[in-house]
């Protein structure tokens, strides 16, 4: 899960927009507030919270990072579970170009050590020089510096970090250390692959001030830098796609409904919350809703590479013809649905704008809790390439996030039964109520397709 990026053609939309940043629809006249209905109960009784918690339980015991052996073993997983469920599953591979952390990333200076982070897209290497202060590493700070064989020593700001490192490696320097420009640690990338970079890594704010006041100072440093096992290159990753075809080929609408999360997550993180629990959700609810009638074809989807920008999803989406692409009449996507320290249930749309899956869903937990589900705008997970492609998409996360978002931290002791239970009653059921064959009223119709602004709904912070 990334931070959102709002473009300024969606920030003039919502602006004008009536819908607020926690919107909600209007019941219905027939809805009654925590009432289920026959086909409610028809879809939670099959629901075992216990299954959730279980599969959560075995994907978290190691973190699975895009294209890593960890993530096939989880693909290999999901697939043999749907296929435990009675249906037939399959891997999608697909590649990109990708980055392979360092194992070793090492940093001493004048005899002390000290505590660095790496960049994504650094090269390995081990280094040992001088160190030399080069400002904010820009071309005109470089000017008249002697870098050649050197370590240079730059502060965050101005121009990007893949830029300091690059003037830097131009000027000779053999080593780049880049100093925060505020309290706390500096985690961040080059932006891509170059085969001009030298091995760089960060410190904190108060780590670079005292260095630079040591050089400032007239001393002499010698600095010996180590990052190993960087390495960048094409990688595979994998969706894995399971569907429950229509029950009766003679009502058969012709529609289809994708349910999806992603399965990877980042380096050093088991991912419990983010993301085992929407995989777990999905591989359950593909489960409970296995023998159901049905005249809606319901498509279970796990996606590879989210955390790297939506890779596996825009993947899928990009691959499917535009007649499959019109049969997809919603995406439920599930990210981040369990931490007992999130804040409430809330929907997400590209456009801030209700959809088909906003109103199914405000309409089922209006039904179980008395309450709809609010939904604002957002980004940043798979929803994003459905709704690109004019597909009404939400994604459903707690908010605000817990604390262990993206840290070792996150973990099954910080999952809640109950949340899970929640949102994966919410969810089945605003399926189910469209997908069933007892709603025999006119199904609701598609959204025409919005001009959506296409830009990446994802930022990884470069300065």
């Amino acid at each position: 899960m990334k931070k959102a990026l709002v473009s300024i053609a969606l920030v003039t939309s919502l602006t004008l927009s009536s819908v607020g940043v926690q919107a909600f629809a209007q019941p219905s006249a027939t809805s009654q507030s925590g009432i289920h209905n026959v086909l409610d109960n028809r879809v939670i009784n099959q629901i075992n919270v216990d299954n959730i918690y279980n599969n959560i339980d075995y994907l978290q015991q190691t973190p699975r990072v895009a294209a890593s052996e960890e993530e096939y073993q989880a693909v290999l997983y999901i697939k043999e579970q749907f296929e435990s469920y009675g249906y037939e599953a399959e891997i999608q591979p697909f590649e990109f170009f990708g980055f392979t952390a360092p194992h070793t990333v090492e940093l001493s200076v004048g005899g002390t050590s000290l505590t660095p982070n790496s960049f994504t897209y650094t090269a390995s290497g081990e280094v040992t020089a001088d160190l030399v202060d080069a400002g904010l590493g820009r071309e005109s700070d470089l000017a008249g510096v002697e870098l050649d064989g050197k370590i240079a020593l730059i502060q965050r700001g101005e121009i990007s970090f893949g830029d300091k490192v690059l003037n830097a490696a131009r000027a000779g320097a053999r080593g780049v250390i880049i100093y925060n420009n505020a309290p706390g640690t500096l985690n961040g990338t080059l932006g891509g692959a170059n085969d001009e970079f030298v091995p760089a890594v960060s410190i904190s704010q108060a780590e670079g001030q005292a260095l630079a006041s040591q050089l400032e100072e007239g001393e002499s440093l010698t600095a010996s830098l180590t990052v190993l096992g960087a390495e960048s290159g094409l990688r595979t990753s994998h969706n894995v796609i399971a569907s429950k075809k229509p029950t009766n080929k003679n009502k058969d609408n012709g529609n289809v409904i994708v349910l999806s999360s992603h399965h990877d997550s980042v380096p050093g993180a088991p991912g419990a919350n983010d993301n085992a629990s929407g995989t777990a959700m999905v591989l359950e609810l593909a489960r409970a809703m296995k023998n159901l009638p049905t005249d809606t074809e319901i498509r279970f989807t796990t996606f590879g590479a989210e955390e790297l920008g939506l890779i596996g999803s825009r993947h899928y989406v990009n691959t499917l013809s535009d007649s499959e692409l019109n049969r997809i009449v919603a995406n439920f996507n599930l990210d981040m649905v369990g931490s007992r320290d999130a804040g409430d249930l809330v929907m997400r749309t590209v456009n801030g704008q209700p959809n088909l899956v906003t109103e199914l869903a405000q309409a089922s937990s209006y039904r179980l809790n008395g309450a709809p589900t609010p939904f604002n705008q957002g980004g940043s997970s798979d929803h994003v390439p459905f709704g690109e492609k004019g597909i009404p998409a939400a994604l459903f996360i707690h908010s605000p996030l817990e604390p262990w978002y993206h840290t070792p931290e996150d973990t099954i002791d910080k999952i809640s039964k109950e949340k899970l239970q929640d949102v994966a009653q919410i969810v089945s059921t605003a399926i189910y109520d469209y997908a069933s064959f007892d709603n025999m009223g006119p199904k609701p119709k598609k959204a025409k397709p919005k001009s959506v602004d296409a830009q990446m709904y994802f930022e990884e912070d470069v300065q």
